[in-house]
């Protein structure tokens, strides 16, 4: 009996936490299918009354919305690319290649983690607009294309793997690049998936770095051109459908591709957990 009340205990507080965070989500979700008037009135209402799909119509025919969206998506597919290979052979190297420097390197990686980004956006800027890059899709891309955190992930994996698993491939005759490509990378997979969920969530909800490196409306990706339709471009009122269908919308891609890649995570993990 003790047990079944202290599972049922255990149920309702874990039931009582999901929905104190989806409740934020649920309302979004409804506001963004309510009228203006609706969602003035009742912000905190679940249920969209009348049940309207204007706001989302503005949002393409009346928004620069397509045109974020076309920019984030080039620059996150662009950035988680980069990042994930980038990041896996810093890793790599950090990890197996011995050379002069590679622990002063590896700890000048570890500082760079410890520096809040909002201290770097000013020389972000500096180097860009020195650079000539100011207010491009480079000036988007490139800064971003490496990471510290995600060097850091790789190269912790790479440390759990055998060195014996490149041994084989060393007395065959492969190179450095050849036995991290063939034979390291693909038991890596795991690490892989959690660098690209991170780098695609990253690049996709990124802000600051916007601030700084673009200021041309045709070059805004959706968390810059979010930001911009919230502080009111559109004009007076408080336009919650709008805002908070944009943002819904926004969420989409992101949820999805945490959704379908958890799951292979979740896997692989088990997996490896297994075969220890």
């Amino acid at each position: 009996m003790r047990t079944l009340i202290s599972r049922f205990l255990g149920f309702s507080i874990l039931i009582f936490v999901a929905l104190v965070f989806l409740y934020p989500f649920v309302i979004q979700i409804a506001n963004s299918f309510k009228t203006e008037a609706d969602a003035a009135a009742n912000p905190l209402s679940a249920i969209a009354h009348p049940f309207t799909t204007d706001a989302m119509e503005r949002i393409f025919a009346g928004t620069a919305f397509p045109t974020w969206l076309a920019n984030s998506v080039l620059v996150t597919v662009v950035v988680t690319i980069g990042r994930v290979l980038i990041d896996s052979m810093a890793g790599y190297a950090l990890s197996r290649l011995r050379f002069r420097g590679r622990r002063v390197l590896f700890a000048a990686v570890l500082g760079v983690m410890a520096v809040p980004p909002v201290v770097l956006l000013i020389p972000k800027f500096l180097v860009l607009n020195q650079l000539g890059m100011y207010n491009s899709y480079p000036a988007l891309i490139v800064p971003l294309l490496a990471d510290a955190a995600g060097i850091f992930i790789m190269k912790q994996f790479f440390d759990s793997v055998p060195v014996s698993v490149e041994e084989a491939a060393r007395i065959d005759g492969a190179g450095v690049f050849r036995t991290f490509w063939s034979v390291v990378l693909p038991t890596a997979r795991p690490a892989l998936i959690t660098l690209t969920i991170l780098a695609f969530q990253g690049s996709w909800n990124e802000f600051p770095h916007t601030l700084v490196a673009v200021q041309d409306p045709a070059l805004f990706t959706l968390p810059r051109g979010l930001a911009d339709l919230v502080s009111g471009s559109l004009g007076a009122g408080t336009q919650y459908p709008l805002k908070l269908g944009a943002a819904l919308l926004a969420t989409i891609p992101v949820a999805i591709i945490f959704v379908v890649f958890q799951r292979y995570f979740v896997r692989d993990a088990n997996e490896g957990a297994e075969r220890g």
